[in-house]
């Protein structure tokens, strides 16, 4: 039987009985791949669970989500959702993506929603008309939005250099 230590580390300091910080990879035993379950306040891992923050392949946050699927009141990710959600396919209150589904507002390539929606092809009681184009020009959530997205990439390069740390930390390879 073959056995991969993965990368782990658990911070000593616990808030309501979770760790302030948890990262987790996967591990291979006998020849099987088990993906890393990380459970937090800050979570990295292959799943991913933070109150505050969370990171990894799938990502479930009460506050910030960052992952290939990422669910979180902000949601970035291939496929997100959240209050505001920001991804190849987005769906929330407010919806910034290549598709995105909005219960508000749609923002995309193709965009969905409810109240108000602006892109390539866009399906709303709002679109294109003097209220929408009002709306956008004004409203505050969508200069947070574009400066959101103009910082993605040092967004999603954090929990890199944070699981590259705390790599070193736990003995994992690269600590000598």
């Amino acid at each position: 039987m073959t056995h991969s230590a993965g990368m782990a580390y658990t911070s000593g300091l616990r808030i309501l009985g979770l760790p302030v910080i948890d990262v987790r990879g996967g591990t291979i035993t006998a020849g099987v791949y088990r993906r890393g379950v990380a459970r937090g306040w800050f979570a990295v891992g292959d799943v991913a669970l933070g109150a505050l923050f969370a990171a990894g392949g799938v990502a479930v946050s009460g506050g910030l989500a960052i992952g290939g699927a990422s669910v979180g009141l902000l949601g970035l990710g291939g496929f997100a959702v959240g209050g505001l959600a920001f991804g190849g396919a987005a769906v929330g209150v407010y919806a910034i993506g290549g598709l995105a589904i909005g219960v508000r507002v749609a923002l995309g390539g193709l965009a969905i929603a409810r109240d108000i929606a602006l892109g390539g092809t866009a399906i709303a009681q709002h679109v294109g008309d003097d209220e929408a184009r009002a709306y956008f020009g004004a409203n505050p959530i969508y200069r947070l939005a574009s400066d959101v997205s103009s910082y993605t990439w040092q967004l999603l390069g954090l929990p890199l250099l944070l699981s590259i740390g705390f790599r070193r930390r736990s003995g994992g390879p690269g600590s000598e």
